[in-house]
This record gives C-alpha cells, structure tokens and sequence, in this order.
C-alpha cells in the first residue's frame, strides 16, 4: 500500500527541486492561504494575487525551513507578513468602522416581502460580501488574530508564533476582536439575532442599484441559499457559536483559479 507524502515530505521534496512536489505544496496550501487573503482583503482579485505572491515566497523560502515545526505555521507568517503590509483594498480605503458599517445596514432595508427563495444567488451574495465586510471594521492585526484564533481556530501558540507575538498579546488582541464582532453581529444580523432587523435578502434591491452587486459578474457566491435557509443553517447551533459559525461558513470555496500552474509561470520568468 503507499502511503500519501505529509506536507512536510512534499516540502522537503520541492525544496530539493522536485517540480512535482512544488506544484503539490501549492494546491495542498492554496485553499487556505487565500481564505486568509480574502478575509483580510475582502476583494477576491486582490486575494488572489496575494495568494500567488504568498505561495511564490513560501516555495522560493522553503530552503530556509528547518522541518522542525509545522509547516502551515510557517507558511502563515510568511503570509501574515505580507498581508500586513499589502497595500490597501479597496474596502479598506473606504474606512470602514462599526458605526459606519452599521449606518449602511440600516440604509435601503427593503420591505419583508422581497421573493427570498427566487433570489438565493444574489441573496448568498449579498451575505458573503456583507461579513467579509464586517471584518474590514477592524484593523489588520485584529483582523488576521480573530480570523487565526476564531475562525481557523488555531491555538493560541500556533497563531501567535504565525503573527510574530507572544501568546499573551495575542490573546488579549483575540478578545478584543472578538468582542467587537460579536457585539456587532448580534445588534443588527437577522441571521443570528431575532431582534436584528437586516435581512440577507431585504439588501438586495440596495444593494443592486448601489451597484455593489453585479447579477452577471457575482463576485463571491457559486451557489444560492435564501435567506431562511442561512439562518436556519446558523440556528442549528448552539447561540453562543453562532457569531463566528457565520463568520467560519462565509467565504469562497478556494481561488477562481489553480495557483500550481501560476506560480510555476511566476517561478521561471
């Protein structure tokens, strides 16, 4: 029987120069190194192209890896280096906070009566672009702690050895973070709070002729869900889990593209 190579046997093989394992690394890594980068970037083209440049560093680096500690530790602080100092995003430049954030929400609410099941596309896309918005109300350090602790939920060593502090700080920079979203979330998502009044799908008319979505060129949803279907889903767990089971279920699947054939180009020009 053979046995499926680790990451870190696919590693050692790309760092000594086996092709094969290079490509294998970056479709093994690609998934989740863009999760991160669109979740710090919102954008899925500006996610993507952090993602390729990420992988390219960490290929190009893996000579310099010791294989005396998990891999994905290491590729996440190559990637919380650049991501942190990536210029930015377009949802950045808009300087989002709460209070903002929350304004717009309340802005163009439609009526309770917009055909919910009809719409479950724009409906998934309007959700999507919505709590990867939220997380843009948060600076990057607290941003790339809540998605490593509470999202990806690493624990706290593993993710304060990926962002360059100690246990404590990031603990601290968890709390604050989570703290802030939860309360957010649970004020104004219908999703997770009957007493919120925004509605995934009472959003889509505003939404629509703001322009921020686009029927023929959806930037985030592959597949629809109504709005009483996202919540149902959310309800299914526990109240106090639902904040960040929203946030751990709102993201794309993986890059539009494979990033093996990418960084392969990127390498040998």
């Amino acid at each position: 029987m053979i046995e499926t190579p680790t990451l870190e046997q696919l590693a050692q093989r790309a760092a000594d120069g086996d092709r094969a394992a290079v490509a294998a690394v970056v479709r093994a890594l690609q998934s989740d190194v863009y999760a991160l980068a669109l979740r710090i970037l919102w954008n899925p083209q500006d996610a993507e192209d952090a993602a390729q440049e990420i992988l390219v560093r960490v290929v190009t680096r893996l000579g310099q890896f010791d294989f005396r500690s998990r891999l994905k530790t290491w590729v996440y602080r190559i990637a919380t280096n650049y991501l942190l100092d990536v210029k930015k995003s377009c949802v950045e430049r808009q300087k989002l906070n709460f209070i903002s954030f929350a304004a717009d929400l309340a802005d163009g609410l439609a009526a309770d009566d917009q055909p919910d099941q009809e719409q479950a596309l724009l409906t998934e896309e309007v959700k999507l672009g919505c709590t990867l918005g939220l997380l843009q109300c948060l600076d990057r350090p607290h941003r790339l702690a809540y998605v490593l602790g509470e999202i990806f939920e690493w624990p706290a060593p593993d993710a304060a050895e990926a962002l360059g502090i100690d246990s404590a700080a990031f603990r601290k920079r968890l709390q604050r973070a989570r703290q802030a979203i939860e309360e957010f979330t649970r004020a104004h998502c219908g999703l997770v709070s009957d007493a919120a009044a925004c509605a995934c799908h009472r959003r889509v008319p505003a939404a629509l002729r703001q322009g921020r979505v686009d029927p023929e060129r959806l930037r985030f949803a592959r597949s629809g869900a109504s709005f009483a279907q996202a919540r149902e889903f959310i309800r299914q767990v526990d109240a106090v889990r639902r904040v960040v089971v929203l946030q751990q279920t709102s993201s794309a699947e993986g890059p539009p593209h494979d990033l093996a054939q990418i960084v392969a180009t990127a390498l040998a020009t």
